[in-house]
């Protein structure tokens, strides 16, 4: 059996407890549940993939895409043994984002696909900006936004001692980015309390606002809400409409003069050019997960790029190391990145699965990391003991 072929799929559901509650709109969440995807060669050779689903974003469980991985993906893998890098990106590229009914399984992809990449840079030797220069992306390349870009303090509490704690360590920590999530009667409140605590760092240039709605209101609601905090000075609101009505966003922008951050709105590439033509893509929220994985989530910020699109780089509730290295590697390769968030590893989660957790540090700053892959060892007995149930195991 060829060295580059895979020897085995192991799928770990995990179920990471959270140090506190994160809430909003759609979700109030007290536990994480990343799926782990392990890929290794015969050649000894092992690479790890990540994945959150959420169900109001892709329509994904952590259960669908456990199947979905078993019954979409591991016969196309079956005879995958590329002799050299180009072709295993090929391969990689090609799996899909839509089952047979066109249902997106955009999260169970991006685990794959994460798993994929990180197993064939390291077999082959190659740093992940080959992969960029593979793709014809030759603009992507070290040190792009890692030098620059922060991570944000990302707000979402009810209660308001919560806040001003959070707040108040964020500050201390130097964090400079404000998210603050909203959705529900108590919004005014909160925002008018927020915004008091940041509004003179705001107005001298050391600080921003945002908020996140989750898809909460309607464009009724959304119209009021803005037109009501016109004078907090938000550099956005991020899904202040379902999906579905993505449509009505060039009235709510024209009566409000809101700069829309699309989130749930977009998922894929074609998402991405709709929003474009609708004429209201401000800012697109781009998270590997959501966004099918690396690959694709490259494409978006080019697309980003091209149509003076801002690019957001977000994360789901709960990331482990695993994909907050793939955020560091997409920071280190796509240049402007204006925002981004993630990176809280034992910030937000009780443990983790390598033995010194990526974290931001101070004023959010992340570090590159070394080698090819994503530049982590995972801890296969961590990540055993974090699993929800048995890992299932897939031998070639």
């Amino acid at each position: 059996m060829a060295a580059s072929a895979i020897k085995s799929i192991a799928i770990y559901p995990l179920a990471i407890p959270l140090r506190q509650s994160v809430d909003h709109a759609a979700q109030q969440r007290r536990v994480a549940d990343p799926v782990v995807v392990a890929v290794e060669l015969y050649s000894g050779t092992i690479g790890y993939g990540e994945t959150l689903a959420r169900p109001y974003v892709t329509g994904e469980t952590p259960a669908s895409v456990v199947d979905s991985i078993t019954n979409q993906f591991v016969e196309a893998l079956m005879h995958l043994a590329p002799t050299a890098f180009p072709l295993a990106l090929e391969s990689i590229d090609a799996l899909p984002c839509q089952d047979a009914d066109g249902d997106s399984i955009a999260a169970a992809r991006a685990a794959v696909e994460l798993a994929l990449l990180d197993v064939y840079t390291r077999h082959f030797g190659r740093p992940m900006s080959d992969v960029a220069g593979w793709m014809g992306f030759h603009e992507f390349a070290a040190p792009g936004s890692l030098p620059a870009v922060r991570c944000s303090s990302v707000l979402a509490s009810n209660d308001p001692a919560r806040l001003k704690r959070t707040i108040r360590r964020s500050r201390w920590f130097g964090l400079r980015d404000f998210k603050l999530k909203v959705g529900n009667d108590a919004d005014d409140e909160r925002v008018r309390f927020v915004w008091s605590r940041v509004r003179r760092a705001v107005n001298a240039g050391r600080a921003t606002l945002r908020i996140d709605a989750n898809a909460a209101w309607t464009l009724d609601r959304a119209i009021e809400r803005l037109t009501e905090w016109s004078d907090v000075a938000l550099i956005g609101v991020e899904q202040p409409l379902p999906r579905d009505s993505d449509d009505q966003l060039p009235r709510l922008r024209a009566e409000t003069g809101a700069r829309i951050i699309h989130d749930e709105s977009l998922c894929t590439h074609h998402d991405a050019e709709r929003l474009i033509e609708l004429g209201v893509a401000d800012a697109f929220n781009i998270r590997i997960s959501k966004c099918g994985g690396f690959l694709p989530s490259l494409r978006l910020a080019r697309l980003a790029r091209k149509h003076g699109v801002s690019i957001v780089l977000g994360c789901m509730v709960g990331e482990t190391s695993i994909l907050s290295a793939a955020a560091r590697r997409f920071l280190e390769l796509v240049p402007h990145v204006r925002l981004t968030e993630g990176n809280y590893g034992t910030w937000l989660i009780e443990r983790d699965l390598i033995a010194r957790p990526l974290r931001f540090g101070f004023g959010g700053r992340v570090q590159p990391l070394p080698g090819p892959g994503w530049g982590i060892d995972v801890d296969r007995r961590r990540l055993e003991s974090l699993a929800l149930e048995r890992p299932r195991r897939i031998e070639f």
